[in-house]
């Protein structure tokens, strides 16, 4: 009597692997962005739906429908155009020069003792100093024009960007730093490939958060005597009793600040791709 034995049949490893249950790269890469605007499309249509029901009259809080006619009319004049590149091109002036010291005194800070201990105290005290306390100072050093506006915005970028680059470099793990000595890396050498890597995800933080914070500053720079740029728009409304253009200049500082803050995160995306830290990667849900 033969015995025969049966021996279950192996799946083939293709239809295990990754692409069998990891979901669609086009997919997971809409799910973030969707899911993003899933709150604030659910409270306008909420208030729109208050306001149309009569809950609400809508007088001093417009719904969504009233607040995108009045952008509508503003684009439909050209007066949005010039309010919008007014404003962006005092926070690229102000976020560039704001950058550029931040940088370099924060790095100057973060890599020599000596400076730190000479530049830090001061500059810790003039960050605690409010943002609007600037504004008189300003204005009768440089003047209510443009000057003024992009140095006040390079005030409120330069500090987080200052702590963001000293607190990274001191931050830098020893062992590494003595890894570049053993090798006999010279100072250039050393700043470029131990410092540098291990500095970019921080500093790429502090950019974001300085860039946030110079969307904040254009507004008290914007009251200094301007007559054009969204902070303009949002005095404007206040004086004449239109909440839905306050509400209008609202919407657009913060549909400008995402987008901004997006080409940040995206223009050093390739800088960061070397990362192995928790969170999901590109393409992953």
């Amino acid at each position: 009597m033969a015995m025969t034995l049966e021996t279950p049949v192996l799946q083939r490893p293709e239809a295990i692997g990754p692409a069998a249950v990891a979901p669609p790269r086009r997919t997971a890469r809409w799910r973030g962005p969707v899911l993003g605007l899933l709150l604030p499309l659910t409270v306008a249509l909420g208030w729109e739906l208050a306001v149309y029901l009569g809950w609400s009259n809508g007088r001093l809080v417009p719904p969504p429908s009233k607040v995108i006619a009045t952008i509508g009319e503003l684009a439909k004049s050209g007066e949005l155009t010039r309010h919008i590149v007014a404003t962006v091109s005092r926070v690229a002036a102000g976020f560039g020069l704001g950058v550029l010291a931040g940088t370099l005194l924060g790095a100057v800070s973060g890599y020599w003792g000596l400076a730190r201990q000479l530049l830090d105290p001061t500059v810790q005290a003039l960050r605690a100093i409010p943002s609007i306390a600037w504004v008189p100072l300003f204005i009768l050093w440089l003047g209510i024009f443009e000057t003024s506006k992009v140095a006040l915005i390079a005030v409120g970028v330069f500090f987080p960007v200052y702590l963001g680059v000293m607190g990274a470099i001191r931050s830098v793990d020893r062992k590494i730093v003595e890894v570049g000595r053993t090798f006999r890396l010279s100072g250039p050498a050393m700043i470029r490939r131990i410092l540098l890597p291990a500095v970019l995800p921080a500093y790429v933080v502090a950019l974001r958060v300085g860039l946030g914070l110079g969307w904040m500053f254009v507004v008290a720079a914007e009251f200094m005597g301007a007559s054009e740029g969204l902070g303009f728009l949002l005095i404007d409304g206040q004086q004449l009793g239109k909440p839905a253009q306050i509400v209008a200049a609202i919407v657009i500082f913060a549909l400008l600040g995402k987008t901004t803050d997006w080409l940040i995160e995206i223009a050093t995306a390739p800088l960061l791709r070397w990362q192995d830290s928790f969170g999901p990667r590109e393409g992953d849900a």
